[in-house]
């Protein structure tokens, strides 16, 4: 199992989903994607489209305005 990073601090939507799922294409099941956001629309639509696709999804907020959104491969 891997973790992998995605720094998406300051970028607003669509760009941290587009990249996170260019990240998915490269990652193995059971690989873990944490995406690092400032924007409440981040969490929003990342754990809209892992719900959709069956993926384990949580966030975690790490700060005022601040977020971590751990996604785990599943499939």
């Amino acid at each position: 199992m891997a973790v992998r990073k995605l720094d998406c601090l300051t970028e607003l939507c669509p760009i941290p989903l587009l990249k996170a799922i260019q990240e998915f294409k490269t990652m193995d099941i059971g690989d873990i994607l944490v995406i690092e956001a400032d924007h409440s629309c981040v969490c929003t639509d990342v754990k809209k489209w892992a719900r959709e696709k069956e993926y384990e999804v949580k966030s975690i907020e790490i700060g005022p305005g601040e977020w971590e959104i751990y996604i785990k491969k599943t499939r």
